[in-house]
C-alpha cells in the first residue's frame, strides 16, 4: 500500500491508531457515520494478530479465562515445556501485577460481573458484524455452522457442567452430544471422545488475513487517509487537536484519537497517564493447506486447550498461551506441539506445506476489553485488550466507538470496560 500523506491544512475528525481488525472496524463505523478518518499503522500489510487467529466468531465465550481452580492447573502446565501454558521467568517481574489481578478475577462475584459484561458484548455481535461483512463483501466466506467442543473423559465433561449451565443463563445456546453423535458430526475425529457440546451460535470465517484486507480496502474506498508510522506517544498539548507522535517525530493530529494497537496499547495509554494491566498472551498455530481431511466447523478440544478450524486456506490448528512479552523471539516448538496434538486427534491429516505462526493476543487479566474514553482526556478513546475475541468483538467495538465519536449514548453501558478499573 502506498503511503498517503495527511493534508496539513485539514484536521480529520478521527485518527485511528492501529490497522488491525479492531482499528479498521472502528474506522469503518466512523466513516459510515460521515466522519473524516485517518488511520496510522507501522505496516498496514505486515503480519499481525488479526491475520493468524483461528477464525472463530466465538459469541459463546462469555466467561473469563480465570475460572475457579485454574491456578492449580496452571502451575502443573508450567512444568510441561510444551503444555498449553508457558511463562518466560524473565518476564515474571513485569507480569506479576497482571497475574495477581488475574487470580482476583476468578473470585465468584467478580467472575459473575465479568461474565455479564462479556455477554453484553457477545449477545449483540451478529447485529454488528453481519452488516460489516455484507458491506465489505465477506459473506461468501462466513460460515454459520456452529462449533463442537469435545471431551475425552467423563470427569472433564462433568467438571465443566456448572460453567455450561451458567453460559446458558447468559444466553448461550448449546446442547450435549453423545460419543456416537460426536462421530456423526465430525467423522474425521479420532474415536476417543466420550462427550461433546455443540455450540449453536458459533461461526467462523474462511481466511482471517483476507478479511482484514477486504476491510482495509473498503475503509480506503470510503475515504480514509492512511499514514505509515509507528506511534510512540500521544500528545494532548493542543486540546482541540491532540496528536499521535511517531518514532520519527511526525505528529498526526485529529479532533479525536482512537487507540487500537492491541498488545502495544499500554504504552500509548501510559503516555497520557492512564494505567492499564495488559500483556501479550502469545498464541501459536500451524496451518495445513493440504490437510486431506473433512472438517465442517471449528472443533475445541476441551482438555488439551487447542482448536482446529477448517479455513478456506487449510485446517488451522492453534492454541496455547505463552507469556514472554512483546520482544522475545517465537518458540515454534509450541506450534510443533500443537501439530502433534492435531495429528493425534485428527488421524490421517497431511502436514505437507505446514505454515507456523505466532501472534500477540492483547490480554487483560479480567478478559474484558478496554473500550471508552480516557478519564484524563475525552478526546482519546480506547479500543483494545480483546484477548481471544478481537475478531468476534471487532464490529461491536467499532459501533460503540462510533457512538462515542458522534456523541451518542452507546447501546450498552461502557463502565465495565473503562480503563479506570485499573487505577488501583
Amino acid at each position: 500500500m502506498t503511503q498517503q500523506v495527511q493534508n496539513s491544512r485539514t484536521t480529520p475528525d478521527v485518527v485511528v491508531i492501529g490497522g488491525g481488525i479492531v482499528g479498521l472496524a472502528c474506522a469503518w463505523a466512523a466513516l459510515r457515520d460521515g466522519a473524516t478518518v485517518t488511520i496510522i499503522d507501522r505496516d498496514f500489510e505486515g503480519d499481525r494478530t488479526s491475520h493468524g487467529n483461528a477464525g472463530g466468531i466465538a459469541v459463546t465465550e462469555s466467561t473469563p479465562i480465570s475460572v475457579n481452580g485454574l491456578y492449580m492447573k496452571a502451575l502443573k502446565w508450567l512444568f510441561d515445556p510444551l503444555g498449553p501454558l508457558a511463562l518466560d521467568w524473565k518476564h515474571v517481574p513485569t507480569a506479576l501485577p497482571w497475574f495477581m489481578e488475574f487470580q482476583r478475577s476468578g473470585n465468584k462475584d467478580r467472575f459473575r460481573e465479568i461474565s455479564l459484561a462479556l455477554a453484553q458484548l457477545n449477545n449483540r455481535v451478529y447485529d454488528d458484524i453481519v452488516p460489516m461483512f455484507e458491506d465489505i463483501g465477506a459473506m461468501d466466506s462466513f460460515y454459520r455452522r456452529g462449533a463442537l467442543t469435545v471431551y475425552e473423559t467423563d470427569e472433564a465433561f462433568a467438571a465443566d457442567q456448572h460453567e455450561w449451565e451458567f453460559k446458558r443463563d447468559l444466553g448461550v445456546r448449546w446442547h450435549a452430544m453423545s460419543a456416537d453423535e460426536v462421530r456423526d458430526c465430525e467423522p474425521s475425529l479420532a474415536p476417543v471422545f466420550r462427550h461433546g457440546v455443540f455450540l449453536d451460535d458459533w461461526s467462523h470465517i474462511g481466511d482471517p488475513k483476507r478479511l482484514v484486507t477486504q476491510l482495509r480496502e473498503r475503509v480506503k474506498q470510503l475515504g480514509a487517509t492512511f499514514v505509515v508510522g509507528a506511534v510512540k506517544a500521544l500528545d494532548l498539548a493542543d486540546a482541540l487537536a491532540p496528536a499521535a507522535v511517531t518514532e520519527t517525530g511526525e505528529r498526526v493530529k485529529g479532533r479525536r484519537l482512537v487507540v487500537a494497537t492491541g498488545a502495544w496499547s499500554a504504552a500509548l495509554a501510559g503516555s497520557i497517564g492512564d494505567r492499564v494491566l495488559l500483556d501479550s498472551e502469545r498464541g501459536y498455530n500451524t496451518t495445513l493447506p493440504a490437510h486431506g481431511i473433512s472438517l465442517s466447523r471449528e472443533v475445541i478440544f476441551a482438555e488439551r486447550k487447542f482448536v482446529a478450524t477448517p479455513l478456506d486456506i487449510g485446517v488451522r490448528i492453534g492454541g496455547a498461551a505463552e507469556f514472554a512479552g512483546l520482544k522475545a523471539p517465537p518458540n515454534y516448538k509450541r506450534s510443533d506441539a500443537l501439530l502433534a496434538l492435531g495429528k493425534r486427534f485428527l488421524p490421517g491429516i497431511n502436514d505437507k506445506g505446514a505454515v507456523k505462526w505466532m501472534g500477540h493476543r492483547p490480554a487483560t487479566p479480567d478478559s474484558l476489553p478496554v473500550i471508552g474514553q480516557s478519564p484524563r482526556a475525552p478526546s482519546v478513546i480506547y479500543a483494545f485488550g480483546h484477548g481471544h475475541l478481537g475478531l468476534t468483538q471487532s464490529a461491536t467495538t467499532g459501533a460503540l466507538v462510533a457512538d462515542l465519536l458522534a456523541n451518542r449514548t452507546p447501546g450498552i453501558g461502557l463502565e465495565p470496560y473503562s480503563i479506570s478499573r485499573f487505577r488501583n
